[in-house]
């Protein structure tokens, strides 16, 4: 396909103006004018009023928690989880995680997301997801440790995480990649998370945890593990040698950032989640200045009720100023960084995450020919600041469509919606 006399969001995070053509899976060609052969290309796209831009990388989401949207509302984080969400996933099939997570993938491809780090249990059906769809994703698989003397030998997941490292990581043709998981400092003991630390150095993965979400899970880590942070506590366990992605980040400190820094450890925003159950407001500002990298994350739809990255992208952009006290900081910029390039690099993509010649063709295209979008001063703070995740009309993956002007060309939306609500009615039943 060749993109043809279009705008686009440059490498820079400037707005350009050009031509991108897309050869198999791969960014082939950019320039001012049309390429010589158009033949090369097969279709022609006019960019006339549209915008091309790379697609967003959702680096913290449980999709087949869609299954739970508007479920469990106006609950603290603790309470949320062990009186509505344990009990709800505990009566979830793998025919459900199937329906829930496609249905999560055709509403993260309507808004313009190519790639989810998604962590959660029904690793096959999951996997199976992903292969049907032709959407991208590290997964992995949910570790949640209740017994403080089990040993990590002694559990299942310690040979499944082996056999879905060998089996399924880089597979559909990279699309597919598998990370280890510890849930959080709280739902751990410290023999399994340096298991595990040792477990995917081992099998050369990332990992991806939950880190200081709440006030009460930062110091509650304090009090159990004789003054360490959480991050200090999955640090002092070897937990870090491999990349990781720490989800929230609310109540980290100065040490931690520095912690995160020197460990390679991504901070996954998650915004709206944390507003929602009242987690507070992490210091994105504070950990952009010391150097922390930092994506952006839907989180489940428990606690967030869409996988719309643009409004999580907002949020981003906008709700820090305040918390900071300061406009200047979370640049336009930087915002687009973490929804873009930083949660590539976080899922261990390095040729993805933006659109240079060479790069995956992993892309989306925006309406710009619309009312919110106009005047145009600075088309790059109209996108973080005016755009809606309704305004994607094309999403593509590895060079291929999966999602143009309404229609999905991998996913049968209406047999996945239909699959997806009568799993969750008949799960309500049961409770």
């Amino acid at each position: 396909m060749l993109f043809s006399d279009i705008d686009y969001l440059d490498s820079d995070f400037t707005i350009k103006h050009g031509y991108v053509g897309v050869t198999g899976d791969r960014i082939s060609y950019m320039g001012t004018s049309a390429p010589a052969d158009l033949s090369a290309y097969g279709s022609v796209y006019s960019g006339h009023g549209r915008l091309l831009m790379p697609g967003l990388y959702n680096i913290h989401a449980h999709a087949a928690m869609t299954l739970l949207r508007g479920y469990a509302e106006n609950l603290r984080l603790q309470e949320w989880l062990t009186e509505q969400v344990f009990p709800f996933e505990a009566k979830i099939t793998e025919p459900d995680a199937y329906a829930a997570t496609t249905l999560a993938i055709a509403e993260m491809l309507r808004f313009g997301v190519v790639s989810v780090s998604d962590m959660y249990f029904f690793d096959s059906e999951r996997i199976r997801a992903v292969g049907d769809s032709g959407f991208k994703a590290n997964l992995s698989p949910a570790l949640n440790i209740f017994d403080p003397d089990v040993q990590f030998q002694d559990l299942p997941e310690c040979a499944e995480n082996e056999r879905l490292v060998k089996e399924f990581h880089g597979s559909e043709d990279g699309r597919l990649l598998i990370d280890l998981n510890i849930h959080s400092e709280y739902l751990s003991n410290p023999q399994v998370v340096q298991a595990v630390g040792d477990q995917a150095v081992e099998l050369g993965v990332a990992t991806h945890i939950h880190l200081s979400e709440t006030r009460l899970e930062h110091e509650e880590c304090k009090a159990r593990r004789g003054g360490l942070t959480p991050a200090a506590y999955f640090e002092s366990l070897g937990f870090f040698r491999q990349p990781c992605t720490a989800a929230h980040c609310v109540w980290t400190d100065p040490e931690d950032w520095q912690i995160m820094i020197r460990n390679g450890v991504t901070a996954a925003a998650n915004p709206a989640s944390n507003f929602k159950l009242g987690s507070g407001f992490a210091p994105i500002a504070q950990m952009l200045e010391a150097g922390v990298q930092v994506g952006l994350g839907t989180d489940g739809m428990a606690s967030n009720n869409n996988h719309n990255m643009f409004k999580d992208l907002y949020l981003l952009a906008t709700v820090y100023k305040a918390s900071s006290e300061d406009p200047t900081v979370v640049t336009p910029a930087e915002a687009l960084a973490a929804a873009t390039i930083n949660g590539a690099r976080a899922q261990g993509r390095a040729d993805c995450g933006s659109i240079i010649v060479g790069n995956r063709a992993d892309l989306i295209v925006l309406n710009t020919d619309i009312p919110w979008m106009k005047p145009v001063s600075s088309q790059l703070n109209n996108l973080v600041f005016a755009a809606q995740g309704s305004d994607v009309v094309l999403t593509m993956v590895d060079g291929q469509v999966l999602y143009k002007d309404g229609e999905w060309t991998t996913i049968d939306i209406e047999q996945i919606s239909a699959a997806t609500q009568m799993a969750r009615d008949r799960i309500v039943s049961e409770l």
